[in-house]
């Protein structure tokens, strides 16, 4: 009723067609218990296993060996050989009764069927090969992390970083998080998000590295805002590290307010009264003077009538000090070009007191 080719092509030795048609049977039913069970994917786990463990193409087949790749993964293993049945029954099998119907259909096309076989890096999958079945294969074959966006689709695969995050670690503030699904489940590596890379093992922690990390939920440092004022403990001329702002203590993820009057840190003058501010401090002054931060003092803010005149005078000398300056170089500096000037000309026109300009510029000859 049922037949396959004799994998070595060779009758006196090796396996046997019934074998393999047997070993067709078996997985038939793995792939019916496992989808009954929950688990779909199992069947893909058992042809992975029998391929390595129970080849025939390496001698290894056994019928001890498939049931045990069977038993290994969990699934029930009477179930399986209750959806086979007795493979030496001279009578009809269900299962591969209506493997063969799905290939050839209702008719008399004939009753001997070779199953269609597709390869995928050299790993063969036979059975009735719709363009999910194939697509799933293919999916399978890539490496993982590097598969296509299509095998990645809910209708391929299950979401595995939908649950609890897939164990992978998560910033809650920002929603980033490690966990990257694929095909076969899911890794946790941490990301790079807006030109921004995380670092760390993927599982418990990462953080953000390099320029620009403060811009994502302060690159995971401290920060608080009251009323307008924001203060964050992630520098951007920092590229890793947590570090409180001035008028704050801490160790970067945790910021308290520097109480500048309490521990005399600021506004220590004899003249000044101080007052502590979040992030910062206020100081004022005795009687009428004004704070200068950079010094820590107090200086007076008015003077007298007679330190005014005097200031007034001072100014006064400097400006007419500047004027007359002015004027006495630009004479000098007439004077200066004028007798340049006279010096150029003296060499090249003759002076009246030479008393040349009559002579004549040709000698004649006397008359004979």
């Amino acid at each position: 009723r049922y037949c396959a080719p004799d994998p070595e092509e060779d009758f006196g030795e090796g396996y046997e067609g019934k074998q393999v048609v047997v070993e067709n049977l078996r997985q038939l039913c793995v792939h019916r218990v496992a989808n009954e069970s929950g688990r779909p994917w199992a069947w893909w786990d058992f042809a992975m296993d029998y391929k390595l463990r129970c080849s025939m193409k390496e001698k290894k087949y056994s019928k001890a060996c498939a049931e045990e790749v069977v038993a290994s993964l969990g699934l029930p293993l009477e179930k399986v050989l209750a959806c086979m049945g007795d493979p030496d029954a001279d009578a009809d099998n269900a299962v591969l009764s209506k493997e063969q119907e799905d290939q050839i259909g209702r008719g008399s096309r004939g009753d001997v069927t070779i199953l269609p076989t597709l390869v995928i890096n050299d790993v063969q999958y036979r059975g009735k090969l719709e363009r999910t079945a194939v697509l799933k294969a293919v999916c399978a074959g890539f490496k993982e992390g590097t598969e296509p966006q299509v095998c990645l689709s809910h209708d391929m695969e299950t979401n595995e970083c939908l649950h609890r995050n897939g164990g992978c670690w998560r910033d809650e503030a920002t929603n980033v998080t490690a966990c990257r699904d694929t095909y076969r489940g899911r890794v946790c590596e941490c990301p790079v998000v807006n030109g921004v890379r995380y670092d760390g093992d993927g599982y418990t922690h990462c953080k953000a590295v390099g320029p620009g990390r403060c811009a994502l939920n302060h690159g995971g440092c401290w920060s608080e805002t009251k009323g307008e004022r924001t203060f964050s403990a992630c520098s951007d001329t920092a590229l890793s590290g947590c570090r409180c702002p001035a008028g704050f203590q801490g160790d970067g993820h945790k910021c308290e307010d520097l109480d500048e009057c309490k521990d005399k840190l600021a506004c220590t003058c004899p003249d000044c009264h101080c007052k502590n501010t979040w992030g910062s401090y206020e100081c004022g002054c005795r009687g009428n003077q004004v704070y200068i931060r950079g010094e820590d003092v107090c200086v007076a803010n008015s003077m007298s009538r007679f330190g005014w005149l005097v200031a007034l005078l001072a100014v006064s000398c400097a400006a007419g000090l500047g004027v007359a300056g002015f004027v006495f170089y630009k004479y000098r500096l007439r004077s200066y070009m004028d007798s340049e000037i006279m010096a150029i000309m003296s060499q090249y026109m003759p002076l009246d007191s030479q008393n040349n300009e009559h002579q004549p510029l040709r000698q004649h000859a006397p008359d004979a």
